[in-house]
């Protein structure tokens, strides 16, 4: 007898995995995928970050790690804030997580309860609706397009504001669409949000290094906000440290304490080998990733310039992260080679089966115009998958 909980029945599966599962079954089968799909550096862990880690193991931590982190990658993670974003952080207020999903999990679980509306600029990463739902909320969408690169604006914020409204959730540079919001786009929001003090700001930052131009912004910066805004980091994007698993908030003590405590029962400590190699990662200078941001801004360029070619691919230009999100409406309605596409997820599908290039329906992140094409890839199997691309749509 098969009876699950309503709660596993009301979660939908990650979109991006189940492409990724997608793609390997394809693979197995004898088929060549070029994997796209997934927002994963192609970059090795950096040598001196790794070192690290051998050094953690030699110097035999293996024990149970404190819920919140280790005391020094506690500071560590202060000095960067400090640093990087200049918040001024005490270590009581940082929780380190198994990678910045859990922070992510942890910060629903103790803030929202049934009923809350969570707001969604669009488009967003796919787990934030999940999670609010896991949290018994429910999530709310602001639309943007890409006539609007991808932000929302003060006015569309204030109309989705309700009494339930309990928290928001921000993620620039943004995943799946590279779009980065400018200190005065989250200056003229948060003017918004200063006049609603019930409302939490949830400002996910994990792509802040991975950015080609426009400088990053934290919104916990803007003084009114401090109090209310949980920032969320990692180190899986930036530093190439995907499987590592590790992820950080800075928040009110009081919520942290509370994420400590939710996390105590869930997971416990995360690991004690990422944890110190974390540590190396944050502290030493971040000029010493800039080649793999160069390598990504190469191929932003390249990708742009090779989608802008093929007819119906509407694109802008992102300024950080490793996606572009461009619109494919133009290919709704239409029967390509007998199939019939109706929407973004059947246009994905098509590229998997036809052209044998794994992507990501937007549907997925609330934009139901557009795919996302990961190009964290090698130039070679960018420029292999954009011309399988342009050869099954022609």
């Amino acid at each position: 007898m098969e009876e699950l909980s309503e709660r596993i029945n009301s979660l939908p599966v990650s979109a991006t995995l189940a492409m990724a599962a997608k793609a390997r079954e394809l693979k197995n089968n004898g088929i060549d995928v070029i994997g796209l799909s997934l927002g994963e550096p192609d970059f090795n862990t950096p040598e001196y970050i790794k070192d690290s880690a051998i050094k953690a193991v030699n110097d035999n931590y293996n024990s149970y790690s404190p819920v919140d982190g280790y005391a020094d990658l506690k500071d560590a993670i202060c000095t960067k804030f400090k640093r990087d974003n200049n918040l001024n952080y005490k270590p009581s207020q940082i929780v380190v997580s198994t990678g910045a999903k859990q922070s992510i999990a942890n910060l629903c679980m103790v803030l929202l309860n049934p009923g809350d509306e969570v707001l969604l600029p669009a488009p967003y990463w796919v787990s934030y609706s999940a999670i609010a739902t896991l949290a018994e909320a429910k999530s709310v969408i602001i639309p943007s397009s890409i006539e609007t690169d991808f932000k929302i604006t003060p006015k569309q914020l204030e109309a989705a504001i309700t009494p339930k409204t309990k928290l928001i959730m921000f993620n620039s540079p943004n995943n799946p669409s590279g779009t980065i919001y400018t200190e005065a786009e989250y200056r003229a929001l948060g003017k918004i949000l200063e006049k609603y003090p019930d409302i939490f700001i949830l400002s996910d930052e994990i792509y802040e290094h991975i950015n080609y131009g426009t400088p990053h912004f934290s919104i916990a910066a803007i003084p009114e906000l401090y109090d209310r805004t949980i920032t969320v980091n990692g180190v899986a994007k930036a530093f190439a440290m995907t499987g590592w698993r590790i992820g950080y908030i800075g928040a009110a003590e009081w919520i942290s304490k509370a994420c400590n405590k939710m996390q105590g029962q869930i997971t416990s400590g995360a690991n004690c080998i990422a944890q110190r190699a974390t540590i190396t990662a944050l502290l030493e200078p971040v000029s010493k990733i800039q080649y793999m941001v160069d390598e990504f801004s190469h191929r932003k360029n390249l990708i742009i310039e090779l989608l802008s070619q093929i007819k119906g691919f509407k694109m802008n230009r992102p300024d950080g992260a490793f996606y572009v999100f461009p619109d494919v409406s133009f290919y709704f309605g239409k029967t390509i080679g007998g199939t019939t596409i109706n929407n973004a997820s059947d246009f994905a599908l098509f590229l998997l089966e036809k052209a044998h290039v794994a992507t990501v329906t937007g549907e997925a992140f609330g934009n139901e115009d557009c795919i996302r094409i990961s190009y964290a890839a090698s130039e070679a199997n960018i420029k292999e998958a954009v011309e399988r691309i342009s050869r099954a749509l022609s």
